[in-house]
Order: C-alpha cells, then structure tokens, then sequence
C-alpha cells in the first residue's frame, strides 16, 4: 500500500455516511451540552430510533420515503419527551447516568426476541432503502473525484448527507443567535439566575433535548442507509462516546467543531491503521499482529486526543471561558 491509496482511504473516510452519521448526531450533541449544559450519554438511542423508525415504517408499514423519516423523527422526539420529562430536573451528573442507563436498556430492548417481530431482534433491519435510492439523480457509472472513485449511488448518499449536515448546521446557528438559543447558554452557564427572571428552565431544556435528538436521528438514518443494514451492535456506548470524541474534539458550544471533528477523528483512524498495517507487514513491530492493528489504532488516536484535551481542552474552534460553566 502506497502513501496515494493511504490518502485516498483517509480522503473517502472524510465524505463517508458512517462519518456523517457521527457528524450529524454531534451536532445534536452540540445543542444538548455545547448549547444548553445537558450532560446527555445517551446519544446513541436517538440516532437508533430513528434508523429503527424509518425501517420499521417502510419495512413494516410500506411507507413512502417521506413517511419513514417522518415516523423516525417522531420516534425520537416521543423518545426525548420520555426521557426528558422526569429526569431533566435532575442534576447533571444523575442526567448522565440515566440517560447511558435508558440507551443501552433500548439497546438490549430492540435486540431481545420479544422485539423481533417489530426490529428484526439480533438479526436487525435490512434491504430498507429502496425508495431513497430512487430518487437517485445521477446516471448509472463511476464518478473520479480525484483520488476518489464512487458508484452513482455512493455519490448519491454522499450528497444528500452532506446537504443534511449543511441543513443541520444552518438550522442550529440560526437558533442559537435567536433569543430562544440566547436562554439556553444563559441555563449553561446559571439556570437560576435564568430562572429568577422568569423563564421556564424545564421547557427550554426539554425543548433543546427534542431538537438535539431529532438531528441525531437524521444521522442514525445515514449511519444505516449506505450499508442498509441496521442491528442493536452499531448503537452500543461506543457509539455514544465516539460522538462525544468528535464534539470534544472540534469545540462543544460550536456549529463546525462536530463537522470537522468528526472529519478529523476518521480521518486520523485511517491514516494511522493504514500506516500500522504497512510497519506490521515491513515486520517493524514483531509485538503487534496484524489482527491487533484495529484495537491498536484507538490506543492511539486516544492518546492523542488525551494531549489536545491537556493543552486545548476547548477543542480547535471552541472558546476556553465556554467550557468553565463545566467546571
């Protein structure tokens, strides 16, 4: 493997779905904690309600593609309300516990044989998205983007969620410069003070917790359409703290920090097990099998993210003072 096909994998893994699934459920991410303060661990069961959403309506019911992402959003959102009703109150360390403990309870929920006949149980969801695929504008071939070639329908999925990142985006900075976005940085930063003049606290949290979950839907629905394929393994905590690595990463309280922290975080996963696999093969590290290389490569990547949270916690576009109303 030479240094061009290393690029080129790295440069695919920049556009990918899976790395726009992440992206989207950052941003998410972003409204709950960059935004609000909300401590939420449990990122993963909105974007796997709303993957489940979309294929159980289009699977199940025969749903059009509009009705499916409708019926996946919704989903989430009824989802959120559950979930924020009782616990938003709670402080932000309880919040963190409950919502890990609600996610990987939905987790082993979808994948149970009870749940088979609604999400496919162990065995998941498949051969979903035909309607999407439909729509796909481009003529059948191969499309040379430089270094990368994609199929018609690669390039496809590649620009509908690109175009829902751009979406996303615009849609939190929109709301986050309007008054409404103004009270949830001033609930980060001192909710009873936001609360002494008057504003409700419960219902902006709650409200901020619907929207962020609503996004990671979206990205739940990418995650899985490329692949069609959706089981209980892809939403496990991994998933969860994959999505904060790359808020972390990019800057918490920021619109392009998940963007190109997530880009950064696949693309640097990439680079280094490519580069692992080629010292291994070379027999420059006669310690490490080739098998290792995957597992060896979050050792690494970890490391380096330990350093950056060292000497710039706030991330490469966040603010330090936005990141001491966490203490």
């Amino acid at each position: 493997m030479d240094i061009i096909q290393i690029l080129s994998l790295a440069l695919n893994e920049l556009v990918a779905p899976m790395t726009v699934g992440y992206i989207l459920c950052a941003i998410g991410l972003a409204v709950h904690f960059g935004f609000t303060g909300l401590l939420n661990f449990g990122q993963a069961a909105f974007a796997a309600l709303g993957a489940y959403g979309y294929g159980y309506a289009v699977l199940v019911f025969g749903w059009d593609l509009w009705g499916a992402i409708l019926f996946g959003l919704i989903c989430a959102m009824a989802f959120a309300a559950l979930l924020g009703i009782p616990t938003l109150r709670l402080r932000a360390d309880y919040l963190a516990i409950v919502t890990i403990a609600a996610s990987q309870a939905l987790r082993f929920t979808v994948g149970s044989s009870t749940a088979a006949p609604i999400t496919g149980g162990s065995a998941g969801q498949s051969q979903f998205g035909e309607s999407f695929y439909a729509l796909n504008p481009f003529p059948e071939g191969e499309y040379n983007l430089g270094t990368v070639t994609l199929t018609n329908l690669e390039l496809w999925m590649r620009v509908v969620a690109w175009g829902l990142v751009a979406i996303a985006a615009l849609f939190v900075f929109a709301l986050t410069r309007s008054p409404w976005g103004r009270v949830l940085k001033g609930i980060r930063e001192d909710e009873d003070a936001v609360r002494a003049l008057g504003k409700n606290v419960f219902a902006y949290k709650l409200q901020a917790l619907v929207i962020g979950g609503s996004i990671a839907a979206f990205g739940g629905m990418v995650f899985v359409m490329s692949s069609q394929a959706n089981e209980p393994t892809n939403w496990g905590t991994n998933f969860t703290f994959i999505t904060w690595t790359i808020l972390l990463l990019g800057g918490a309280a920021t619109i392009l920090g998940p963007i190109v922290g997530g880009m950064v975080f696949f693309a640097l996963l990439t680079l280094i097990e490519s580069f692992l696999e080629i010292l291994v093969n070379a027999g420059l590290l006669p310690f490490l099998l080739i098998e290792q290389v995957a597992q060896i490569r979050f050792l690494l990547v970890g490391l380096i993210l330990m350093l950056l949270v060292i000497f710039r916690p706030q991330g490469f576009f966040g603010n330090k003072k936005e990141m001491q109303f966490n203490g």
